[in-house]
């Protein structure tokens, strides 16, 4: 086992056992496409084709490099409500081969296009960690079955002689994955994940052909082949059932306190009520049982047009008038104070013999 399939395993090893979680609960699917680097690898024809090789103008072991490819992955799973999820997830990963060296014995070999595929199915197990952050980090392993295929991976030494590797293995592969999560609020249960993954194939052996450099006879062989990916993904994830967040409750705003002062207006020269004046007591009177009140005081004004003992008068006047309004209204007259202040206290300050409406008025004061 190489030292980074070693390394891998402990990582698998070590993982925590529990922490705080952002929970998924109950069915999700989930979807990922990025890059993929498929790590060198060491190609070894099996026992008996020495002689085979030397043939094919070729040395007994070589080594495949490959370009940067790609990577895709789908996945359902099920949320338990406590941070933990599993998950059953297919994958496919595909790399063009760059080049095979090593395996000359004679002037250099030239290669053929070809690519490396990777497909399979792995059970995963994952962890949500909570951190009061607006993503949700998770750590998860996995294992399961991956066949790799080889398409045409050709490695000629000279005229016609060389190797051509066009089979596919099946074997067991495990992973670790590192992953956040970026909530959608406007969709609930909708997330973009970013995932870094390693990913490992035990040994394999994988057909292949020798072709001799002076006949240009074939003769079938295997190489034994492994495999090692590290991928970057970026993904969307769904749990269903999510419901929205309620909504922020809002406290009904307090409705106001009943006014403790009304004042009702009167014609010039006048103590007869208008229907604005009835419903101004009627107010007042409604208002007076809804509020603590001790006594009702009733205070009768005029304006300073006309004599004062005039003015004295009718501002009693117009105070008995609203007073008896509030009694026909259900008021006690006992629970009422009634006075007249004729043109004294006057709202609006004027001069004598002045008009002023505002200051032809009866106050009525809950107190």
């Amino acid at each position: 086992m190489s030292l980074k399939k070693a390394l891998l395993a402990a990582t698998m090893l070590s993982l925590p056992l529990a922490a705080q979680a952002q929970p998924i609960t109950g069915v999700y699917i989930g979807g990922g496409a990025g890059v993929n680097f498929l790590d060198d690898m060491g190609i070894k024809p099996g026992s008996g084709t020495t002689a085979q090789l030397q043939a094919a103008g070729l040395g007994p072991s070589g080594n495949a490099s490959f370009a940067t490819g790609w990577v895709g992955v789908v996945s359902v799973g099920w949320g338990f409500g406590n941070g933990v999820r599993a998950e059953v997830e297919g994958n496919f990963r595909q790399n063009d081969v760059d080049s095979v060296t090593g395996f000359r014995t004679g002037v250099g070999a030239t290669n053929s296009t070809g690519s490396v595929q990777q497909y399979g199915v792995m059970a995963n197990a994952l962890f949500d960690f909570d951190l009061g952050l607006p993503i949700v980090p998770y750590l998860g392993v996995g294992a399961g079955y991956v066949v790799q295929k080889w398409n045409s991976v050709t490695v000629r030494q000279g005229s016609s002689g060389g190797l051509n590797i066009d089979g596919d293995d099946g074997q067991f592969a495990y992973q670790g994955i590192v992953g956040a999560a970026f909530p959608i609020a406007a969709v609930p249960g909708l997330s973009i994940t970013a995932e870094y993954r390693i990913m490992a194939t035990l040994e394999g052996t994988i057909d292949a052909t020798l072709r001799n450099q002076a006949t240009g006879a074939t003769t079938r062989t295997t190489i034994d082949t492994d495999g090692l990916n590290n991928s970057l993904l970026i993904g969307l994830r769904y749990a269903f059932g999510v419901e929205p967040p309620p909504a922020p409750v809002v406290a009904p705003a307090a409705a106001p306190a009943p006014a403790r002062t009304y004042l009702v207006f009167f014609d010039w020269n006048r103590a007869d009520l208008t229907d604005r004046a009835r419903q101004i007591i009627a107010e007042a009177a409604q208002n007076s049982r809804r509020v603590q009140v001790t006594r009702i005081e009733v205070n009768g004004f005029t304006d300073t047009s006309g004599s004062a003992q005039y003015n004295q008068g009718l501002s009693v006047r117009r105070a008995e008038a609203v007073a008896a309004e509030l009694a026909r209204l259900g008021i006690a007259r006992s629970s009422m104070t009634i006075q007249g202040f004729g043109q004294t206290r006057l709202l609006v300050p004027t001069a004598d013999n002045v008009r002023e409406p505002q200051n032809r008025r009866v106050e009525i004061i809950l107190r």
